[in-house]
């Protein structure tokens, strides 16, 4: 009898070490983790992260669903790495990010984001965003000798980029697509994808990337990827005209 207790107390005495065994593994793989994304999107908990909203392009103080939802990916991420969130209007800031993480979302088409106007063109020289029009080209980003056109629901393009201001100490995520549904669709996959692109990217400290997104009126904001990375030619400017090639 006293052999039998014995071995149900070795059993019960191996099962609680193994579950705390598993409990402390799980909670460092999620630090691990936790630790991870937080240096892809240049975090730190008890931080700032500022998410700059755009408006439709035809009327100022709305923003279109899929924008509404961009923002919220950007927030929810914030809110787990332990940062604070606050939201600006991109026509009323003008200012550095500083100490904070900013997202600005959208494109600068009509003034939609004029923010985003301005990290283009102070930043981004290897840019060019196609105006709107009844062109091949409408919307279409040129970056190098290559084009990523704006085939409406079916194939469309978004940029996203990350680097650092000189006079901010966090990074800025511009998130340029040629919709709304492309900017939100660019938010989920950075949440779904950094620790790959942390494998893949040369540097996670300053890139620019053209993610695509393909078959949206099937998949709808879940068929995104990475298109291209454009980073060697996106920081420098841009050489006279280029030859337009699709991708």
């Amino acid at each position: 009898m006293a052999g039998v207790t014995l071995n149900v107390a070795i059993g019960l005495l191996t099962s609680m070490v193994s579950g705390g065994f598993v409990w402390l593994w799980q909670r460092g793989r999620n630090t691990r983790a936790l630790h991870r994304k937080a240096r892809f999107f240049g975090m730190r908990p008890g931080e700032s992260c500022i998410v700059v909203m755009n408006h439709k392009w035809d009327r100022p103080g709305v923003a279109a669903h899929h924008d509404v939802q961009a923002m919220v990916e950007a927030a929810v991420l914030a809110r787990e790495l332990g940062c604070e969130v606050s939201m600006r209007v991109s026509g009323d800031f003008r200012d550095s990010n500083g100490p904070s993480v900013e997202f600005c979302i959208g494109g600068p088409e009509n003034g939609s984001n004029v923010r985003t106007a301005g990290h283009l063109e102070h930043n981004l020289p290897g840019i060019e965003v196609r105006p709107f029009s009844d062109r091949p080209d409408s919307m279409a980003f040129v970056v190098g000798e290559e084009t990523f056109p704006w085939d409406r629901g079916r194939r469309e393009h978004v940029l996203v980029a990350k680097f650092r201001p000189v006079s901010a100490t966090r990074p800025v995520f511009v998130v340029c697509g040629q919709s709304a549904v492309t900017n939100h669709a660019a938010m989920v996959f950075l949440r779904r994808s950094h620790r790959e692109l942390s494998a893949r990217l040369a540097s996670t400290e300053r890139f620019c990337l053209i993610l695509r997104v393909d078959a949206i009126a099937t998949y709808g904001v879940q068929g995104t990827t990475l298109a291209r990375d454009v980073s060697a030619a996106a920081f420098e400017p841009r050489p006279g005209l280029r030859t337009a090639v699709t991708g």
